[in-house]
């Protein structure tokens, strides 16, 4: 979905929590055929001052000021397999990590540092690590044990309860059709490219959570969990 370079346009860095900030940004893609202008958003985590960055969103002159007064970029981690675009962008500026799951698609340009694994290490400390293994597309979920759980999620959790100023006037009547504006919503595109399975959301809906920053949408705060539970049942009957 998030593969081809977009103008740089985004909101100001946010604290959600200490250490724990997020941003939106704008993408163009052509999508099913026409070309979409849509939002998406980067999670960044602080810890002992380096900078963990998911699902990247390449910022401005003041934005990149703005994140290096927060500490210094050391990893840039893909959770998703339709977003990476501006990776690269990130890794060569601060040369940092590159973190993915080993069966996504990479560019040429870009080589993983280090394997997303169940049991592995992961970038953050008091973390773990979910990854969907019904898809077709790699897609993983990244649990940070702080705030009585915050799950950082690209496409598979959504929370695009409207649109907002990054959208264009087309891709929003073309979204509202297709049901993308739900809260604690299962990606619409992501559901069709990568038909996920009820196995994988019976092992999702045990985790213990309370907040999702998601590839997009709002931050959903607080309720997560029980919200995200009630679209499990929905979708899949669980």
């Amino acid at each position: 979905m998030c593969n081809q370079q977009e103008i740089v346009n985004h909101s100001k860095i946010q604290k959600i929590f200490e250490d724990v900030f997020f941003v939106t940004g704008t993408m163009k893609n052509e999508f099913f055929g026409s070309m979409w202008q849509f939002s998406r958003n980067m999670t960044i985590v602080r810890e002992d001052g380096n900078l963990s960055i998911f699902n990247s969103v390449k910022l401005n002159e003041d934005g990149l000021k703005a994140l290096d007064e927060l500490g210094k970029v050391t990893n840039v981690v893909r959770i998703g397999d339709m977003h990476g675009i501006d990776d690269e962008f990130y890794i060569k500026r601060y040369n940092a990590k590159f973190w993915a799951l080993p069966d996504m698609t990479i560019e040429s340009a870009l080589k993983i540092d280090e394997p997303l694994i169940e049991g592995n290490k992961l970038p953050i400390k008091n973390a773990s690590l979910f990854i969907f293994n019904t898809v077709k597309r790699p897609e993983c979920i990244i649990r940070l044990d702080k705030e009585g759980g915050i799950m950082i999620a690209c496409d598979s959790l959504q929370n695009w309860e409207a649109p907002d100023e990054f959208f264009d006037e087309s891709t929003i009547k073309t979204m509202k059709q297709m049901n993308f504006f739900q809260s604690a919503n299962l990606g619409p595109a992501w559901m069709h490219e990568s038909q996920p399975q009820k196995d994988d959301f019976v092992r999702l809906k045990d985790i213990q959570f309370k907040h999702a920053l998601c590839g997009h949408g709002t931050p959903l705060l607080h309720n997560a969990q029980q919200a995200f539970q009630e679209r499990f049942k929905q979708a899949f009957n669980i």
